[in-house]
């Protein structure tokens, strides 16, 4: 399981250029998705760390909702490294936290995520791969991603999973700070349940204010 008090959100190379590549997963899932990923590591208070790849070429800046939805948001520059774990400064950023568990999404799945994640294995990280946070250029690429990564010892784990996990509990203040999320970018019908709950508790409360005023 994910720990919050050890773990490290690194959000590799969601970046414009390169979700023009994506074919195994739809553009704008995927991009709610990474959006998500920012917003409930920012509510679980866990270091977020961003990157881009030649951000200035045909690979594109990145997508704005990473800092806009995370203002804690760290975004650490390479200076060429295809693997972000060739750059000394991103691995200094992920040293100084003193955590031992790194949450990984990138585009593209095969290298941006992939890469950092085997030399993270290395260095005695526990990895967690968030694959639809993560876009390929095609499915069997990802499949064959999957099976490197899982060998080598990371955890492959979906956006909705590590939401859940970093919440751990419904019995918290920002309880509903992390539904809105499951709401704006995962499970967009889950606003229905939210309603329908919101209904049921609005006709509760209208049925004792009218038995309180028969009664008087």
């Amino acid at each position: 399981m994910i720990d919050p008090d050890d773990a490290v959100m690194c959000l590799i190379d969601h970046q414009s250029g390169l979700f023009q590549l994506v074919r195994d997963i739809d553009q704008p899932v995927l991009r709610r998705h990474a959006a998500c990923l920012s917003r409930i590591s920012y509510l679980a208070k866990i270091p977020t760390f961003s990157t881009a790849s030649v951000p200035d070429g045909p690979n594109g800046p990145l997508i704005p909702e990473i800092h806009d939805l995370n203002p804690d948001c760290v975004y650490i520059p390479r200076t060429g490294q295809i693997n972000a774990w060739h750059n000394p400064a991103w691995v200094e950023a992920i040293e100084k936290t003193g955590r031992k568990t790194l949450i990984i999404a990138g585009t593209l799945t095969s290298v941006c995520m992939a890469f950092p994640t085997l030399s993270a294995l290395t260095e005695n990280y526990k990895v967690f791969c968030v694959i639809d946070a993560s876009g390929n250029w095609s499915p069997m690429a990802t499949d064959i991603t999957l099976a490197r990564v899982t060998q080598a010892g990371a955890y492959p784990v979906d956006t909705y999973a590590v939401l859940a996990e970093l919440m751990a509990t419904w019995n918290r203040p920002d309880a509903w700070d992390f539904a809105q999320a499951m709401v704006d970018y995962i499970v967009p019908p889950y606003k229905a349940l939210i309603e329908s709950f919101d209904k049921a508790q609005q006709v509760q409360r209208d049925g004792r204010e009218t038995k309180l005023d028969n009664q008087q």
